[in-house]
């Protein structure tokens, strides 16, 4: 199974925030939307990716004066994405060798949809009981 599964059933949606838009203004879009990251665009293409850890890094550093500070200095960046054809173990094991929860899905530099790691989690614990229940079924069957 691939990226592109997921996103069939989440949706290709992505919020995202221009560079030098305030990191105020993108804490806002992530309280607003209830997510968790939003990548940072520039001229078209994602530039970085500000989180929520980016935001507790600023702050702890240099405290909340960040917060008028433009979100491409606090950015992770370069965004780490993945294309659609991606297998899901392979998005799951880049996500925790770098130790991140969101990934970007970019085709042909653009952006088709965002995918985090509960939704890479969620997707596999449905695909494990579908199988589990398939077994049982045939056995019971036998």
């Amino acid at each position: 199974m691939t990226i592109a599964a997921i996103l069939s059933g989440k949706g290709h949606d992505v919020a995202t925030v221009p560079s030098g838009t305030s990191v105020r203004e993108a804490v806002a879009l992530l309280a607003e939307k209830h997510i968790g990251a939003v990548p940072v665009v520039s001229d078209g293409r994602i530039s970085g990716i500000f989180s929520e850890r980016d935001l507790v890094g600023c702050v702890s550093g240099s405290g909340s004066e960040t917060l008028d500070w433009p979100v491409d200095r606090v950015m992770s960046a370069p965004a780490v994405t993945v294309e659609p054809g991606t297998p899901i173990l392979a998005a799951l094991a880049t996500m925790t060798q770098r130790r991140i929860r969101h990934l970007p899905v970019v085709e042909a530099n653009e952006i088709r949809g965002i995918v985090s790691i509960g939704d890479l989690v969620k997707y596999r614990i449905e695909r494990i009981e579908e199988e589990a229940n398939a077994l049982r079924d045939y056995i019971q069957r036998a």
